[in-house]
């Protein structure tokens, strides 16, 4: 037949084409295939060794070989396109900040503002860009937002002036929609209850990019100059582009692009309005809403704190590379967090409880990093914070998800990311402020806001688990 049909992959549904009936496989030897398959993207080694005969017993070889072409191209695609994304960004960006230092001689209290500067951008065009991703197609989004990514890499590496600095930062923000446009597309390819694995998948591209970047960053910044980080980052982002354009299938039908822009015609469409009437939504984008503010606050001002606290008696090199270290012990534990230990916890506990796990996680690093004197123990910390954040995310995205209708499943993660850059503008702005009064002021003050997002998690809780 000629239908639409889903296939499962690592307990992860697709939506396919090849058949009018639903496919179903075993959930125990495809989460094995998939942590097989899934941190390059290119072990296929062991479809032909360990899993592929396990299959042939169960489906036909010519079914066998359209299910695993089929959805293992289109899911680990678009977690190649993100690796190599946040490969190059976080090869960048964590030495931002000792960039414009060192190089612009900016003040320490007005550098957390050019993440600020991003964010803003981002918060004016988020939402937007996830209106168009549902109007007009994932893939079209993608490919415009790293073109303009690569263009402010660019601006970053040849820069001569604080000036060129803002407004790279500025373009950045404004095309910034390819991490919106690729969560609507997993969202696209994954049933509802299985979205927070699914979510989760991508934020473990997000620190597979974060183990090897960050270090790589640092060493091309330590042997090579400050302005090298930025140029390989841009040749990474156009990369994505040629990948997104060549490799990626769209998953938005032109039935319903054009049913989505109808939407938007006749006022049917996600609204703040709407979203202040959704009691479970409101207490997602407060919980989002207060978790990034202690994020920002740590984001913006790691490199420095580093450098003021437990590296202050170390080279610049070795402060670099240190920092770098520290920033893929983040990416290692995230990675670890949402390939391997998200889909266990999943199975025993519900998202809400997630989410309160990972303050818990948050808070642990929190107060090591308040604490500390010496970088031995900063991996600690790190690890922390990287699961407790691995933890938070995947279970929120996927809950904001589930309150709207699915044809606005881009516009809901606009606003998700808009709350998002509302929280890392406002921590950001503030965090250098913070940082002169005392270099882990700004931590103490991380502390308190995620202490204070378990209130609205706990609501949350009570809303969205139904009564027994």
């Amino acid at each position: 037949g000629m239908g639409v049909g889903r296939w499962e992959l690592g307990g992860v549904g697709f939506k396919g084409s090849n058949s009018e009936t639903e496919t179903r496989l075993s959930t125990t030897c495809h989460f094995q295939l998939f942590t097989f398959n899934f941190p390059l993207g290119t072990r296929y080694s062991a479809l032909g060794t360990q899993y592929f005969s396990y299959l042939s017993h169960s489906l036909s070889p010519a079914l066998n070989f359209r299910i695993l072409k089929f959805s293992d191209r289109r899911l680990i695609t678009i977690l190649l396109i993100v690796f190599v994304q946040m490969l190059g960004a976080s090869m960048a960006l964590p030495i931002l900040p000792l960039y414009a230092q060192r190089v612009f001689a900016m003040d320490e209290r007005v550098i957390p503002l050019l993440i600020s500067v991003f964010f803003a951008a981002q918060f004016v065009a988020g939402p937007t860009i996830g209106r168009l991703s549902d109007q007009y197609g994932r893939v079209p989004v993608l490919v415009v937002s790293q073109i303009g990514t690569a263009i402010a890499f660019a601006m970053l590496g040849g820069a001569q002036s604080v000036a060129v600095l803002f407004t790279a930062r500025i373009l950045d923000g404004i095309t910034g929609g390819n991490i919106i446009a690729a969560q609507a597309y997993i969202t696209d390819i994954t049933p509802r209850d299985q979205r927070t694995q699914a979510l989760g998948y991508i934020f473990a591209a997000f620190g597979l990019g974060f183990i090897f970047g960050p270090a790589l960053g640092g060493i091309l910044s330590g042997f090579f100059g400050p302005r090298a980080p930025f140029w390989v980052a841009a040749v990474a982002a156009v990369v994505v582009v040629l990948l997104t354009w060549f490799t990626l299938d769209e998953t938005v039908s032109a039935e319903q692009r054009a049913l989505n822009r109808q939407r938007g015609q006749d006022g049917t469409e996600l609204t703040v309005r709407r979203i202040l009437a959704n009691t479970p939504l409101v207490s997602v984008l407060v919980t989002v809403l207060l978790t990034q503010l202690s994020f920002g606050l740590v984001q913006s001002t790691f490199a420095l704190w580093g450098e003021a606290v437990i590296f202050r008696t170390y080279d610049q090199r070795t402060t670099d590379l240190g920092i770098g270290a520290l920033l893929s012990v983040v990416g290692l534990g995230q990675f670890f967090t949402q390939s391997v230990l998200l889909r266990r916890l999943l199975d025993r506990f519900d998202e809400p409880l997630l989410v309160i796990f990972g303050h818990m996680g948050r808070l642990v690093g929190l107060l090591t990093f308040v604490l500390i004197t010496t970088p031995w123990l900063g991996p600690l910390g790190a690890l922390a914070f990287a699961v407790g954040a691995g933890i938070t995310m995947p279970p929120l995205q996927a809950l904001a998800t589930n309150q709207v209708d699915e044809s606005v499943r881009g516009g809901v993660l606009g606003y998700f990311q808009a709350v998002t850059n509302v929280a890392i503008i406002t921590s950001t702005g503030v965090a250098g402020l913070l940082f002169a009064i005392h270099p882990t002021f700004q931590y103490w003050v991380g502390i308190a806001l995620v202490a204070a997002a378990v209130i609205p998690t706990l609501f949350l809780r009570r809303q969205t688990t139904p009564n027994p």
